[in-house]
Parts: C-alpha cells; structure tokens; sequence
C-alpha cells in the first residue's frame, strides 16, 4: 500500500450550461466550493482505503514497521483533507467578497491549528 495524496488530482466536474440571468460571480463561488468539496471527498475516500489495508495487515500480523508507517499515511491523508477544507472555506469567503471579521478569522485559526 502507498501514500496516494501525492498523485496529481484531475478534474472531476464536467462544464454546466448556466444562465445568463446568473451573476458570473456566483459561478465562479458555486465553481471553487464544488471542486474544492470533490478534491476533499476523494482524499477521504483514499484515506478510508488505506485504512481498510491498515486493517487487513494487522488481521494478517504484518510487521509493526509497515503497520504503523501506513497509519501515518493515513493519518497525513486526514489532515490534508482537514486543511483543504479550511482552505475551501477561505476561498469561499474571498470568492463572495465578503469582508472577514477577526472573529472569522480566529475561528479558521483555530480550526487551522487543531490540525498541525
């Protein structure tokens, strides 16, 4: 079993016709929380994946070095899922132009700073 999060991520959205009645602002916002949302479900996936492998080398008495060594892997997986998710939630918030509060602000801090 391997690291998966390093391989390059293709795109999984098609193009959507949109009205013309609709703001391209609110495209673009609608665009990045959906490719940002996709990009989180896949590591999530991956890292359920490897987790199920984890499961099967314990099952089978696999050696302790490559146990917890592929537990670290899913482990960074989780977190890069965590950050994207932050990262997701920063680019929303710019994306809709909205002013950030420094109540905002220390929340994604905080939610930042719970995963490292």
């Amino acid at each position: 079993m391997t690291d998966l999060d390093s391989r390059p991520q293709a795109p999984t959205e098609a193009p959507v016709d949109v009205p013309a009645s609709v703001p391209a602002a609110a495209v673009q916002a609608a665009g990045v929380q959906a490719v940002d949302m996709s990009a989180v479900v896949n590591r999530i996936k991956r890292a359920q994946g490897q987790l199920g492998g984890v499961l099967r080398m314990i099952e089978e008495g696999r050696d302790l070095e490559a146990v917890v060594h592929q537990l670290k892997a899913v482990s960074r997986a989780l977190d890069r899922a965590g950050f994207a998710l932050i990262a997701a939630e920063l680019r929303q918030t710019v994306a809709d132009g909205a002013d950030v509060g420094e109540a905002e602000l220390a929340k994604l801090e905080k939610f930042f700073l719970s995963l490292a």
